[in-house]
């Protein structure tokens, strides 16, 4: 697969992040030809493009399933574009909608890439529906943190929010794969987005992503997107326009592949989220 770029999203400088595979092509390939490849590949997803007037055609796919965003990925993707053709905006056709990267260079010679996420939204979820996830986690509804209401989140992709009330539940997760996978599909759920907020200001995220056949992400761009729409909102009360509506995310810290994620977004509802972060090349 030496056509296939790999690159880690979201890194800590030279270190961690999350790896995604980018394959540049003239024209787009075949769904099972792509999926094949992002399969052998391995990563949690892989990015296909091919250009077209004004931009780039992308498309995702994980080793089991096309998925419709992913922000490492694209984030991986603008890593690419921006050293093959330069700094600057790149615009990307996804299969529902439009979207942007702006990518400019890092002082440690890698690639500093925002994406501009799909618009979001979410929903109220029954605590029967939220039991159904749950009881196939190693912990309770008693572990959720109840200022932060459970709900299904959209930033380009589909995700249950789950916020937990101390970090070492955020540590110690697990959850029974082949059930939550079956759940996963069943609700379109890209992952599952089980979270911390520390008294630092900062978000610590674990992400379950069964439904494409990966146990867990080290850093997931969309799921940022959609939690910020989901802050939003709920009328998040550490929301601070003079910070720019910026947060910080903390992933992958418990797979020994810490990464980092910046995340601006406006009061305008659904508008969409700014994720950004570093890239490198893996070796």
């Amino acid at each position: 697969m030496s056509d296939v770029y790999r690159i880690a999203a979201f890194a800590q400088g030279n270190k961690g992040g999350n790896p995604a595979g980018v394959m540049i092509s003239e024209a787009m390939l075949p769904d099972q030809q792509m999926l094949a490849i992002a399969h052998e590949v391995g990563y949690s997803e892989t990015a296909f493009l091919y250009p077209q007037e004004g931009g780039w055609r992308t498309r995702y796919f994980a080793p089991e399933i096309e998925v419709p965003f992913c922000g490492h990925a694209t984030i991986a993707t603008g890593a690419l574009l921006g050293e093959k053709f330069g700094e600057g905006r790149y615009s990307l056709t996804l299969n529902d909608g439009n979207i942007t990267v702006d990518v400019e260079q890092n002082d440690n010679g890698g690639f500093l890439v925002a994406l501009q996420s799909p618009k979001t939204s979410s929903e109220d979820v029954s605590e029967a529906f939220v039991d159904s996830f749950l009881q196939h986690f190693n912990f309770g509804k008693e572990a959720l943190d109840p200022a932060f209401p459970v709900r299904i989140a959209s930033g380009g992709a589909r995700h249950l929010i789950l916020m937990l009330k101390d970090k070492p539940t955020l540590e110690n997760m697990a959850y029974e794969f082949g059930p939550v996978k079956a759940l996963m599909l069943e609700n379109s759920f890209a992952t599952i987005s089980l979270l911390y907020r520390d008294a630092e200001g900062l978000f610590h995220s674990r992400n379950a992503f069964a439904s494409g056949g990966v146990y867990e992400d080290p850093a997931t761009g969309a799921a940022a997107a959609a939690l910020a729409g989901y802050l939003r909102d709920i009328n998040w009360p550490e929301a601070d326009p003079d910070n720019g509506y910026s947060f910080d995310i903390l992933q992958g810290e418990d797979m020994g592949s810490p990464s980092s994620l910046r995340v601006s977004f406006t009061e305008v509802p659904g508008s969409s989220i700014r994720v950004s972060g570093e890239a490198r090349h893996i070796t």
